[in-house]
């Protein structure tokens, strides 16, 4: 028997991809086993989106030959791609491959196995101009599934690397993603997350297809009931696109913005290309027409040259909005960014002291946000059993709460109307209605 153990760094995209490819060794007649244990195979799939990426990149594909000194270790994804000298220079690495022709790596392991000489396949992703053609035939799971629908990137914000590691915008054809939908919904997913680099950007390198064609064609899925989106920029929401929005009742009252920083001096130096005031703007069109909706973000704390008046606008920011969830992190300084040069570098205890400070105040802002919701009653979507409870069963609300119902029923993959009745931890505690 031949087995291939995957892990699987960074975002959604990445996480699609490693189950792409691992569908193409099982055709090749690999078993997929356990990471932590022996297998003829190992595969990373890295990130770079931060050094801690980078890192932990690192120590995987040295963690690998630990379980089997014999194994093939085979390096992909973006830090692959962008310092594929570093990757190759890894003695316990046998073959590094970027983010173009995944499809070819079954074959470059078996040509690896007979020949054993290192194989370094990575090319100029910038030259990259068409959708690579990487989908899933087969689905495991019953609730939320994640459809890549797009890649690559051309904001080139002053602090990422990833238009570097993927390339120029590459928007999937329409009636592929439909297609790959509707199996999807065929395999029991009541839930599909359109996921890319850039998903804002769909449709931009094709003529006349725009991401509400995308949504639409999803839409008309008889048996798909949620459709939810991945990341997406203020400036996308104009008054035409959110009213298509508010028209499509399946798309979850649930809107990740990118906010990135509350100021607008400190916007402009991260190249993100909108305002506070054009935030404000997108927050209000979709709080006026969709109802529950929830806006979850982003934001970097000490970004370079970011001064404490700066700082203080952006908690100041992050108070107005009142999100119902953000993620904070540190800037990370990436090499060949515009920023890694910038002057006046925020001192490490800086960055850390404001963002835990950001973390406090987004949380605030989210318990707020749940606890708005109790009395009320809502569908939700049951995926698991609790992991902290086993006595209860976890699931998501459209607007992205999770809901923790006290049931021996197995409902997972269901959707269930809850009562909502009080907190418990972050999570919003119900009773399920008949």
């Amino acid at each position: 028997m031949k087995t291939i153990a995957i892990y699987t760094l960074g975002c959604k995209v990445n996480q699609y991809e490693s189950e792409a490819v691992l569908e193409l060794f099982e055709r090749a007649g690999y078993t997929v086993v356990p990471f932590d244990g022996p297998a003829d195979v190992y595969l990373i799939n890295t990130c770079t989106v931060t050094a801690m990426s980078d890192r932990k990149s690192r120590q995987m594909i040295r963690r690998a030959k630990h379980h089997n000194p014999h194994a093939v270790v085979a390096v992909m994804g973006c830090y692959a791609q962008t310092a594929p000298e570093a990757v190759s220079a890894i003695p316990d690495v046998d073959i590094v491959m970027g983010n173009r022709h995944r499809d070819r790596l079954v074959s470059m392991v078996e040509a690896f196995q007979t020949e054993r000489q290192k194989i370094t396949a990575v090319e100029d992703i910038m030259a990259q101009r068409t959708y690579e053609p990487l989908t899933l035939t087969t689905y495991d799971g019953r609730t939320r599934a994640y459809l890549k629908v797009q890649d690559g990137c051309d904001r080139y914000c002053s602090y990422c690397i990833i238009p570097y590691a993927r390339g120029p915008v590459r928007s999937r054809p329409v009636a592929d993603a439909a297609a790959e939908a509707e199996k999807l919904a065929n395999s029991g997913f009541s839930e599909v997350v359109l996921t890319g680099i850039h998903v804002a950007s769909y449709g931009k390198d094709q003529k006349d297809v725009t991401l509400l064609d995308l949504l639409r064609a999803i839409h008309d899925i008889p048996a798909i009931a949620r459709i939810r989106l991945g990341s997406l920029e203020p400036r996308l929401f104009t008054d035409a696109f959110v009213k298509a929005l508010s028209q499509m009742p399946k798309v979850c009252p649930h809107f990740h913005l990118s906010l990135q920083s509350g100021c607008d001096e400190t916007l402009a130096r991260m190249n993100r290309r909108y305002t506070t005031a054009d935030y404000r703007a997108a927050v209000a069109r979709l709080r006026q027409a969709i109802p529950d909706v929830a806006i979850t973000t982003d934001i970097i704390a000490g970004f370079p040259g970011e001064t404490d008046a700066e700082f203080a606008a952006t908690c100041a920011f992050v108070a107005e909005i009142a999100f119902a969830d953000a993620h904070v992190f540190p800037f990370s300084v990436r090499k060949g960014t515009r920023a890694e040069t910038m002057p006046d570098q925020v001192p490490p205890a800086v960055k850390e002291e404001r963002a835990q400070r950001l973390i406090a105040l987004a949380a605030q802002s989210a318990r707020a946000f749940r606890i708005s919701f109790i009395g009320r009653t809502l569908p939700v979507l049951f995926e698991q059993r609790h992991h902290a409870d086993s006595a209860y069963l976890e699931g998501k609300t459209g607007n992205y709460m999770t809901v923790l119902v006290r049931t021996e029923e197995d409902l997972t993959g269901q959707l269930r109307d809850v009562r909502l009745e009080g907190m418990l931890g972050d999570a919003v505690v119900g009773t399920l209605l008949p």
